[in-house]
């Protein structure tokens, strides 16, 4: 009887873990739907009913298939990129603030990207009003950005491995990593010509509608195998909760999960902000969220973060479009504000952080 009593009350948390996962995906859906229709030129659905069908006009055609669907889609393929990188980040460091924005990986991905257009020659191939519209090597931008990122990943990892450092230094030196690569952009900067200086600058703003379809089908090529090695491993990375000994006896290796669990983040975070700049803390919001509903099972954390990051970022841009209306204000700024109170909280609350 007590089996079986334990399996209905395991049944019974499994199905309130799939309803929240359901809840996501409507509140998402919704957002999408919301994202779909605002803006300066309105859609209602029955206009964007025709447009997926190819019957409306060609205004309508051309602002829901390359201004509004992009722009949702680069929400929901960056925000899940960023909050599988987050999850991953704080399970493998053991640190809840852990992000690509808190240690200074995505800082490091825009010095890559600044590299690439001022020293590499990267620079914008089309300039209108003043500002950038296009690199005339995008993809040498992504890979310098992600060897940036690659860079500050491995001084975390050295760091943490071979001085042992608490989850508060840990952040102290991203803090340390974000400052001296923010620097050295800062010094390529200063001897870039005006044009450089502005493409550059243009890379950092977190904008969702810097990313057309062959950028978001270079995020989604990279984001699928991603998700699939970390829900793949995901029992793993639940041993890992318990620290490295615990799962060590349970034969993780844990190593090795550590060193490609921060390569695949460094990675899919590289390539959005390659793509669309800087959009701070939602790989630090999304997880925890998540979390304060479903705990740390991995098997629903990793899918749901992602799910939730991708919320974020829709009801960021709605907000965004709508708060200065007709002016439209970069997704990042909005992030960035509501990350700030967020990690303060964190950092206040979260005990382990003091050893």
């Amino acid at each position: 009887m007590r089996g079986a009593d334990l399996k209905t009350q395991y049944d019974r948390h499994v199905r309130g873990k799939y309803l929240a996962g359901a809840v996501l995906v409507g509140l998402s859906l919704a957002a999408a739907a919301a994202s779909l229709r605002t803006g300066a030129y309105p859609l209602g659905f029955r206009a964007m009913a025709g447009a997926l069908l190819g019957r409306a006009d060609a205004s309508t055609q051309h602002v829901f298939w390359s201004i509004r669907l992009p722009q949702v889609a680069a929400a929901v393929l960056a925000g899940a990129c960023l909050g599988l990188a987050g999850v991953a980040m704080q399970n493998v460091l053991r640190n809840p603030l852990a992000s690509p924005f808190t240690l200074g990986i995505s800082q490091g991905a825009v010095f890559g990207a600044t590299f690439a257009i001022v020293a590499l020659g990267a620079g914008t191939a089309v300039v209108a009003d003043a500002a950038p519209e296009a690199a005339s090597s995008p993809y040498l931008v992504v890979a310098c950005a992600f060897g940036g990122s690659l860079v500050t990943v491995t001084a975390l990892v050295l760091l943490s491995t071979l001085r042992d450092l608490s989850p508060a230094a840990l952040i102290l030196a991203g803090v340390a990593l974000s400052a001296f690569f923010g620097s050295a952009t800062m010094l390529l900067q200063y001897f870039a010509s005006d044009i450089e200086v502005a493409s550059a600058v243009f890379w950092t703003f977190g904008d969702l509608k810097k990313a057309q379809w062959p950028e978001l089908a270079v995020i989604a090529l990279v984001l699928l195998p991603t998700a699939a090695y970390v829900l793949w491993r995901a029992w793993h990375f639940n041993a890992m909760v318990w620290g490295d000994d615990t799962a060590k006896s349970l034969g993780v290796r844990v190593s090795s999960l550590r060193l490609s669990a921060l390569v695949l983040a460094a990675l899919v975070a590289s390539v959005t902000t390659a793509f669309m700049g800087i959009i701070g803390f939602v790989g630090l919001i999304a997880p925890h969220l998540v979390r304060m509903v479903i705990g740390e099972d991995h098997r629903f954390l990793f899918p749901y973060a992602a799910l939730a990051g991708g919320l974020l970022l829709l009801v960021s841009d709605l907000l965004a479009r709508t708060v200065m209306a007709p002016v439209v204000l970069p997704v990042g700024i909005l992030t960035s504000f509501a990350g700030g109170p967020v990690f303060l909280y964190l950092l206040m609350t979260h005990r382990n952080l003091k050893s």
